[in-house]
């Protein structure tokens, strides 16, 4: 028992005599990981496999093929619709967190020479919360696969609507929805990539709606998490509820990839899914 407990002690205390950027701990296993080691393995511990969160332009880097990605709507920031207080000094926060101007970064790229429209969603920005821009976003990524018959992948990491948008915010689902719905009539495919976490406003719209929904291992996926469920029902809901494995458990996810097998699935799945016209473009 002594030995375990100073133990884990020497090393809090080597974690506090090492400079700030070299190591990490990792999220899952409390391992310490050196953060080179970490970036190499695309933020995925190299002992208990817990996926840690990517920034939206780190996920796209590791995914689409070197230097295709064209960027679209960098120019869209988000109003005050409400006057909501702290509402701009919190967006500015947010963007000299995030380096990006909201939570969404969308655009046109290649995927093992297959083109797609694509979108991901930050995490650090606002807790990757869809307000008017979020919405507006993944909206016109539906809307360009539609005009230039593209699939479309989307990324998600978020924890719902953006309440200090308001109903301006909750709008978002039904607009993000409908463009889903026209981009499937028009018989292009929608892959929907559910990372950590997915949930509220994001999971009740367009995160949900894809013809094929691949998720991470370990994400948190569902409408509320298990501590509100369990409040709210007045029971103990399993150890795994709302998290990706139980939401393929239940038919809510088609498949749970690892982050090193992401890119491959996606370029195979694009390989027979893409509009015959796209290849060899």
């Amino acid at each position: 028992m002594a030995a375990g407990w100073f133990g884990r002690r020497s090393k809090a205390k080597a974690m506090e005599s090492v400079p700030e950027g070299i190591a990490t701990k990792c999220g899952g296993c409390g391992e310490i990981i050196f953060a080179k080691d970490l970036d190499r393995n695309m933020q995925v511990c190299l002992k208990c496999g817990h996926h840690h969160r990517l920034s939206a332009r780190a996920r796209l880097a590791i995914t689409v093929d070197e230097e295709s990605l064209v960027e679209y709507d960098q120019d869209l920031v988000p109003g005050d619709p409400l006057a909501f207080p702290d509402y701009l000094a919190k967006q500015a926060a947010a963007e000299a967190k995030s380096g990006l101007r909201d939570a969404m970064v969308t655009g046109i790229a290649t995927i093992d020479g297959l083109p797609v429209s694509i979108g991901a969603a930050d995490f650090a920005f606002m807790g990757g919360s869809m307000g008017s821009v979020v919405g507006e976003k993944v909206a016109r990524a539906m809307e360009r696969g539609v005009e230039k018959r593209l699939p479309v992948v989307i990324f998600s990491a978020s924890g719902g609507a953006r309440m200090q948008e308001g109903l301006v915010a909750l709008m978002q689902m039904a607009k993000t929805s409908a463009a889903v719905a026209r981009l499937q009539a028009a018989g292009l495919p929608f892959i929907s990539v559910l990372t950590d976490p997915t949930t509220g406003g994001v999971f009740a719209s367009y995160a949900s709606l894809g013809d094929l929904i691949l998720a991470e291992p370990g994400a948190i996926v569902g409408f509320a998490g298990r501590r509100v469920g369990n409040q709210d029902l007045g029971t103990h809901l399993p150890a795994n509820f709302q998290s990706s494995e139980f939401q393929l458990e239940h038919g809510m996810v088609d498949r749970i990839v690892p982050r090193k097998d992401m890119r491959p699935t996606l370029a195979y799945l694009l390989s027979f899914l893409s509009p015959e016209e796209t290849h060899g473009r």
